[in-house]
Parts: C-alpha cells; sequence; structure tokens
C-alpha cells in the first residue's frame, strides 16, 4: 500500500508510505489519499495525522514523469484533481496535523499547507521549487501559503524556490513546533493536547478563525460573536462552566 491508514485510540494516523520514492505523490498515491480522507470524515476519530514513511521526506512532492507530454485539459484536470484532495483535507470536520519528518517540496508541502497544524522535525526542509521547472505550485501552494506566512514572504519562497529549514519554518509561521522523536507519536502527542475538548467548540473555533481570513474585520467579529452565541447552546459548555465552579475536570459528550 502506498497510503495507510490507522487508528490510535481516538485519532487516526495516515502515512505516506513509498520511502524509495521519497513519498512522492503520483496520481495513484493522490487518489488513495483522497479515498482515506473520506474515510476518515466518516469515522468517530477526534484529530488526523499525516507523516511520511521513511527518514528521509514526508512528501518531495509530484511523480514528474507523470506530469509530462499530458494534454492542457488533461494538466488542468490533474491540477483541478490535487486540489480537491487537499481541499478535502482542510474541510475535515477534525483538526488536522501534518508531521514534517524531511523534504516536504512541492505537492508536500502544499499537503501540508491544507492540514490545520504542521509540526516539524529538525531535519525538516520545506519549499515550493516548481519555478526551478519552469512552472508554478497548482495544488494551492500560491493561496494557501500567503495565508500563513504573508505575501511578501509567500513571493519570496515561490519565485526563488528556496528550501526553508525547519528553524525558519517556526519563525516564519510556516509551521507550529519544533518537535523531537518519533513522528507518530509527536503527532499523536500534539493531538492530545485538544483532542480532549469537546468537538462543536473546536470546530466553531476552527470555522470563526479560517472564515475571517476573507473577510473584514467587521465581519469577522460579527461572525464570531454568531459562533460564540452558538457555543454557549451546547451541553459542552454548561458542562464545562459547571465543571469550572465544582472544580473539577469536565467530562464533555461532543453535545
Amino acid at each position: 500500500m502506498t497510503v495507510t491508514l490507522s487508528f490510535r485510540e481516538e485519532i487516526a494516523v495516515i502515512v505516506l508510505d513509498r520511502p524509495a520514492a521519497l513519498n512522492a505523490l503520483s496520481f495513484e498515491v493522490l487518489k488513495r489519499l483522497d479515498d482515506a480522507f473520506v474515510e476518515v470524515a466518516a469515522s468517530a476519530a477526534r484529530a488526523l495525522v499525516v507523516t511520511g514513511a521513511g527518514p528521509k521526506a514526508f512528501c518531495a512532492g509530484a511523480d514528474i514523469a507523470e506530469l509530462r507530454n499530458r494534454s492542457l485539459m488533461d494538466q488542468k484536470r490533474g491540477a483541478e484533481f490535487g486540489q480537491r484532495v487537499f481541499s478535502r483535507l482542510n474541510a475535515l470536520p477534525i483538526a488536522s496535523i501534518a508531521v514534517i519528518n524531511g523534504y516536504a517540496f512541492g505537492g508536500g508541502l502544499e499537503m501540508a499547507l491544507a492540514a490545520t497544524f504542521r509540526i516539524v522535525l529538525p531535519q525538516a526542509k520545506l519549499g515550493l521549487p516548481e519555478i526551478k521547472l519552469g512552472l508554478i505550485p497548482g495544488y494551492g501552494g500560491t493561496q494557501r501559503l500567503p495565508r500563513l506566512v504573508g505575501e511578501a514572504r509567500a513571493l519570496e519562497i515561490i519565485m526563488t524556490g528556496r528550501t526553508v529549514t525547519a528553524n525558519e519554518a517556526v519563525a516564519i509561521g510556516l509551521a507550529n513546533r519544533l518537535v523531537e522523536g518519533d513522528p507518530v507519536e509527536a503527532g499523536l502527542a500534539f493531538a492530545r493536547e485538544f483532542t480532549g475538548f469537546g468537538l462543536p467548540a473546536l470546530a466553531m473555533a476552527r470555522e470563526a478563525v479560517t472564515r475571517a481570513l476573507d473577510v473584514p474585520l467587521q465581519e469577522g467579529l460579527r461572525i464570531e460573536a454568531d459562533l460564540s452565541t452558538l457555543a454557549y447552546q451546547t451541553s459542552d459548555a454548561e458542562e464545562g462552566m459547571s465543571a469550572f465552579l465544582e472544580k473539577r475536570q469536565p467530562q464533555f459528550r461532543d453535545a
């Protein structure tokens, strides 16, 4: 299998398993990822961890050989398919963590950008090097990268095709945290910092932040007020406030 899906208690784990090819994204791998994301969405998982097999790469990008000698429409359909797959990851009802344990280039970084969080091991190297092939990113990189690091930094990274180190990725907001050890275990530990909270509140927090990115401040504040009001109507909110006043741990029920 080029993509494996397993469950570690409340957390789904997807591993790109083509270490000999640096976990590159063939169209077949994209299809298997799409199927895995659908399965995760239908599961009882409370978070998703995505990483790559082997010590060298999270995902080194597309299989370049597959991209040559294709018709104009095939190229467009290919880009749209990659965008749909990563948009499915982005739209999961639960938070996702990309654990970058080596190279994350091209489509590999674009997949990580579609995750909710990115954590990096010290050997991680990130970049969108398509410009070196006379191309530009096509799976969402030109849209998601500037939303994370700003227009100027995104343009520099895309137009030079340079490599970003793990430390720089954290410094510029491309990654959330530098971690050590086994990638899956690091991802599980990160996920468990929030999986104990109620899923409705987690989902509303994500929605408030992501929707605000595309609207003026006053509209974003209206969205926050609406979602905050909805959060108060949940059983989890009543349980959380009661537990606080009673000085005990809350027992959230995702309701």
